[in-house]
Order: C-alpha cells, then structure tokens, then sequence
C-alpha cells in the first residue's frame, strides 16, 4: 500500500457545513483504517475540541494521532499521551493583552477546558466556544489569570486591517519567541515560535520512521499549507481560496459534498489490491465482534477467495460436543462478506440478503473447521459466494451459499 499516513484537517475539511462528519466521509475513513492505514487529525482547535471527533471515527482502536493548536500538541490516540507539547511563555502574556487593549481587540486563551477570556460576550469568542463545546470563563484581570504557560492566544477583532498590521508587525518583533498568523479574518493567533501543522507532522512522520511518499494530507486553510507541502499526496478541498489551492497536487470536491470521502475513496481505497489486505489488523479490530467470540479468523483473501477458520469448542458447539449449525452460517457470512467488501467500488457497500446451508457431516469439539469462500455471481447490485466448510482433515461440513446485496453510500 503506497500510503501509509492520512492527515485530515477539521474544519472546512472534515466537517460539512453544518459541523458535522457525515456517514459517508465516515465510513471512508474507518475503512481506511481498517486497511492499514493511521489517521490523524490536525487542526487549530484544541486538544478538547478535537478528541470527541477522533473518537468518533475510533482514532484511538486503529493506533491514530491528533494534532492540535496546529501542531502545538501531538497526541497519541491509543492512550492519548503527549508525543510533543509546547507552550508560549507566560512572560509573554501581559505585553499581548497590553496590545489587544490598546488596539481595543479582545483576547482569548485556552486552560483545560474551558475559554479564558475578559470578553465573554464577544460573538467570535463565542462561536469558538460553541464549535469546541467549551464553556467560557469570563475573567476581570486576564494576565493575571492565566497563570499557566499556554498554548496559544488568540486575538479578536472585526477590523481586518488592524489585524494584518499588527500581525506584520509581531512577525518582525517576536520572531524567534513566537509565530503570528491569521486563521480566521477575525482571528490573529499567537503560538510558539516554529510551530505549525508542517512541523508538527514532520515529526510525528520522523516519529514514526515514514517518509513523506506514504502521507497524505487534505486541508482547505492557510494554516494547512505547511502539511500539504510536506505531504507526498497533497489535496486541497473544492471550498479553499485559490492560493491554498494552488499549493496542493489535486483538488477533491468541497466539504459540503464530502469532498474527505471522495479523496480517500479515490486516491487509497480505489488503489488498493487485495494482497494488501492486512488479515491480523482486522482480526484484531473483530475480537469483540462477532467474529471474534465466536474465534473466528481470516487466514486468506483474494478478490476471488477467502479463507477462515474457527475453533470448534464450547462457544460453536451444541450441548453434545457438535459443532453447532449456526456457527457454521455464521462463519461463511463472514469470509463472503469480507470477500464482497474487496470486490465493490469504494463508494458502495454491502448488506447480507440470504444465507442458506447443507450440513453434510458433523465436526467434533477440538477440531479447527476451515471455510473456503468462492465467488460465484459478480453482479452490480449482488453477489453470489459458495462457501465450503472442512474439518482439519478435509472432510467437508458444510455448503453454504451466501448472497450479499451491493448498495450505494449514502
């Protein structure tokens, strides 16, 4: 599989419109996931407001990152340790909130979960607190509460242009101790120096021994365009301004027509070839399934085959020591299921219809059965399998017939 590491941006990206991960862009990403590939999320929000959203798409049972205050944090899903975290130095607070009052903007940081700021009932600050399901803690004296060294600090203001002037100024004043930009018209941040999204996934790649040919990055801001760069792949959203996306390799459809969904769907899934089905990651992601109590494992998969075994013992066997009819039902589901979900276009998916099965002789407790499932009808909207069941001396068991039901996502 040529790409190994698939960084998504949130918002704008990840999400449609109305803030939300559609079923689409999430089913594209679990079944990137499940072929192998890690996930991270990389965003300006904090660690708090991305972490809902990581577990959503299951980060953290498929060994995915975040990546937060765009790149001030990178946090490893599986335990959600801290592989890196930096901060601005307190010492810096007091000179910004003296600018922001000076030029009558309104200041913002974040402490845990909560916003710290002096003006609660700023309609951006707001919006931030609603978009990372935050509450906001309104303060009188806000250098003297934060008394923590935070991540980032954000100034707010309608006036655009002062923004940009004090951000040009800032650039030449504080370089070195701190990097400036806009995310947002409104928005001028404050991180610490040298961090951004590049530089964090930079590390996180360096972190995890990969080279830049096995990431890929899809991101619509400004503040994404130090990954897209340092990506092999880099794919900017329909929604992007021009000059985001004239930075990247290709262009996918914006995020209100799940543009996520039809860049993976197009550039990883569509490319995949059955040999690089990773069987021991999905077994391991089946072990509380199905699949997984009933011991149940894929040995072998091709576009034409599949191959599993399952223990006979006291959870597939009936009172007497037989293996037990519907287990067996259940284990030819499960190769030509796997075996369907090969075969369709990344923008479908498949539904069990019908399962019938001939038990023509008996496996006993202790033995391993064997099921051998071969394609019959390779239709449009169904397909056919032959699943044959074997002891471990090969004596045939069972067979079975499975039809499966080919659907459009939608």
């Amino acid at each position: 599989m040529k790409y190994k590491l698939l960084v998504i941006d949130v918002d704008g990206t990840l999400l449609n419109e109305t803030g939300e991960i559609t079923q689409h862009t999430r089913s594209a990403i679990l079944k990137a996931q499940q072929m192998g590939l890690q996930v991270v999320l990389s965003s300006g929000r904090p660690s708090g407001g991305i972490l809902p959203l990581a577990r959503e798409l299951e980060l953290n049972n498929y060994k995915g990152f975040v990546i937060a205050y765009n790149g001030a944090q990178i946090i490893d899903m599986t335990d959600q340790s801290f592989l890196f975290d930096k901060h601005i130095d307190h010492a810096l607070i007091p000179y910004l909130n003296k600018k922001a009052k000076k030029n009558g903007f309104s200041i913002f940081t974040y402490s845990d979960d909560v916003i710290l700021t002096d003006s609660a009932f700023d309609v951006y600050i707001q919006h931030e607190a609603d978009l990372n399901n935050m509450p906001i803690c309104e303060v009188n004296d806000f250098p003297s509460a934060v008394d923590f060294d935070p991540c980032k600090c954000v100034l707010v203001s309608d006036d655009e242009a002062g923004l940009v002037e004090l951000e040009n100024h800032w650039k030449r004043k504080l370089a070195g101790t701190a990097d400036v930009f806009r995310s947002e018209d409104y928005f001028l941040e404050v991180v610490p120096a040298t961090v951004d999204k590049g530089n964090a996934l930079a590390l996180l790649m360096q972190m995890l021994g990969m080279e830049r040919d096995e990431v890929m990055a899809i991101g619509d801001g400004v503040a994404d365009v130090p990954m897209l760069q340092l990506a092999g792949l880099s794919v900017a959203m329909g929604n992007a301004r021009n000059s985001v996306q004239a930075c990247a390799d290709t262009v996918t459809l914006p995020n209100s027509q799940e543009g996520v969904a039809v860049a993976i769907e197009k550039n990883i899934l569509a490319t995949m070839r059955p040999a690089e089905i990773p069987l021991d990651l999905l077994n391991a992601r089946g072990k509380h399934a199905l699949m997984g109590n009933l011991g149940i494992q894929y040995t072998y998969a091709s576009e034409t085959r599949v191959e599993a075994t399952m223990p006979v013992d006291e959870r597939t066997r009936q009172p007497f020591g037989i293996l037990h009819g519907g287990a067996t039902l259940a284990l030819a589901e499960t190769a030509a299921g796997l075996g369907s979900m090969l075969i369709v276009r990344p923008d479908e998916i498949v539904v069990g219809m019908q399962v019938s099965g001939n038990h023509i002789s008996s496996a006993h407790e202790g033995d391993t059965v064997r099921a051998v499932a071969t394609i019959l009808h390779k239709g449009r909207s169904s397909h056919v399998w032959n699943v044959d069941i074997f002891t471990s001396t090969d004596r045939l068991v069972s067979s079975v017939r499975v039809m499966n039901s080919v659907m459009k996502k939608k």
